[in-house]
């Protein structure tokens, strides 16, 4: 059964904002109370947070749809719908965040790390936040904007410090397991490490972590083995371990040529020229493995590396190397620069950023204008088509911001087809400027009059009040004989 996992494909979905409601105050003696409909709730946001506690990306292999709750719809009486609530996954320290192009999006180092992989969409406004002097009694409302969907890529890279490699069964779960306190799987047949090992070592006054690395084979760079899955998790370390088997029973091995071949894959690999090297003599509690650790160190250190001759099993040879160990971890931190307060930045538009653009496109012989921003897409998926007083609300909001001044300038006409969003999800009308919706044929653009027309009642009482008068006025006027 798989126990460990460092990649995976996530599909998240944010949660869709609330609609707004569209409602009158009724209250008797109070024919006029006004519109009182609330605004929809925003929906809740999807949320890697590093946890310490979490090694693993297990749970989302076996669960990779996540979704955040939906904000509530608004109600009457001013009440404004409950927000969704967020949806926090955490993930385990070190783990990359790519688009499914390989783009990296986020690099979560650190405990309580955090990023926003979907955003919750906001609420629609209810017809009591749309009343303006203009438009006294708003008829319609916004809906809720849905929230975002990605598709998104995990992959785990080991924090550590010190990263042990080599070929399988050359002994370095066991040098992990005598360094420190971690208890790796060891046994004798290859690949008995089938994930990454972290163990925490005390050198004097530093402590580093370690991570034994499954091993690698020729080939490991290019998908051979398990080098391509694991040697993702040699990038974060700042010192890297050769451990060598001076007792290998196959013939054809040797610690040099093994030396050659693990460097030839990290070099092929990328990214890890700059890292210093020890290399490690390992098994010399073995008699011919102590005679052949003798023969090949005067070679490894010629070519610069520092060697430390060691027996995991006889524990012989660690104090060494550990010292050593610390002094190169403690080397590399102090040249890593100083972290540095988040800043935070501001990057206001430019004066001439419409906040739009306005393209034209011919598609099949037809003609298209296609309005691309923001805000124009955010307010085509907030109106309901059906109202035709929150189609003509649209409209003035359209003009407001120089959509019908981009468009002419474009060169549209009359009865030309404009496109509002991306090509696989737009909406598409006729353009006809400066003409009002239907529901703006009771007065101006996106205005309501209802509240103003009479009502049945009232004009009864009015017409009653009317005779009233009029009969005591002919009483006043009655001269007796």
């Amino acid at each position: 059964m798989t126990t460990f996992v460092d990649r995976v494909e996530l599909h998240v979905a944010a949660g869709s904002g609330g609609h707004g409601c569209a409602s009158v105050h009724r209250e008797k003696f109070k024919p006029l109370g006004g519109p009182d409909g609330g605004n929809g709730g925003r929906g809740g946001d999807v949320i890697l947070t590093v946890d310490q506690s979490v090694t693993t990306l297990l749970d989302y292999h076996h669960s990779p749809h996540r979704k955040a709750t939906n904000g509530k719809p608004g109600e009457g009486g001013n009440r404004s719908g409950k927000d969704g609530q967020d949806l926090v996954l955490p993930v385990p320290d070190g783990t990359v965040v790519l688009d499914r192009a390989g783009n990296v999006l986020a690099d979560l180092v650190g405990h309580g790390t955090s990023y926003v992989a979907a955003q919750g969409g906001r609420g629609g406004l209810g017809n009591a936040a749309l009343a303006s002097a203009r438009r006294k009694a708003p008829g319609f409302a916004l809906l809720g904007v849905p929230g975002d969907l990605q598709d998104i890529v995990l992959e785990l890279k080991t924090v550590a410090d010190v990263a042990l490699v080599g070929y399988p069964s050359a002994g370095k779960s066991s040098l992990i397991s005598v360094l420190s306190a971690a208890k790796p799987k060891i046994a004798d047949y290859p690949f008995t490490t089938l994930v990454p090992n972290l163990g925490v070592v005390t050198a004097g006054s530093t402590v580093y972590t370690i991570a034994d690395v499954p091993g690698l084979i020729p080939g490991a760079s290019q998908g051979k083995g398990l080098g391509l899955e694991f040697l993702r998790h040699v990038e974060r370390c700042s010192v890297l371990v050769h451990v060598l088997d001076t007792a290998t029973l196959e013939s054809e091995r040797d610690p040099v040529s093994d030396l050659d071949i693990i460097e030839e894959e990290l070099r092929q690999y990328g990214g890890l020229d700059n890292r210093p090297r020890i290399v490690v003599l390992n098994k010399i509690d073995v008699p011919d493995g102590k005679d052949l650790a003798e023969m090949v160190r005067p070679d490894l250190e010629e070519r610069g590396y520092r060697v430390f001759e060691v027996s995991a099993v006889a524990h012989t040879g660690l104090r060494g190397l550990s010292f050593a160990l610390a002094e190169l971890v403690g080397e590399a931190r102090a040249a890593r620069p100083k972290e540095e307060a988040t800043r935070i930045v501001i990057r206001p538009k430019a004066v001439d950023d419409a906040g739009f653009t306005v393209t034209r496109e011919e598609t099949d012989g037809e003609l298209v204008f296609r309005v691309r921003g923001e805000k124009p897409e955010r307010w085509v998926r907030q109106t309901d088509f059906n109202n035709d007083e929150a189609v003509g609300y649209l409209a003035d909001r359209l003009n407001r911001l120089g959509v019908e001044t981009e468009l002419m300038k474009a060169g549209a006409r009359s009865g030309d087809g404009v496109a509002i969003g991306p090509e696989d999800n737009a909406v598409v009308f006729d353009w006809e400027p400066t003409v009002t919706a239907g529901a703006e044929m009771l007065g101006r653009r996106g205005e309501d009059h209802r509240f103003e027309a009479p009502r049945p009642a009232a004009q009864r009482r009015r017409d009653r009040d009317a005779e009233r008068d009029e009969a005591q006025q002919e009483f006043d006027g009655f001269e007796p004989f």
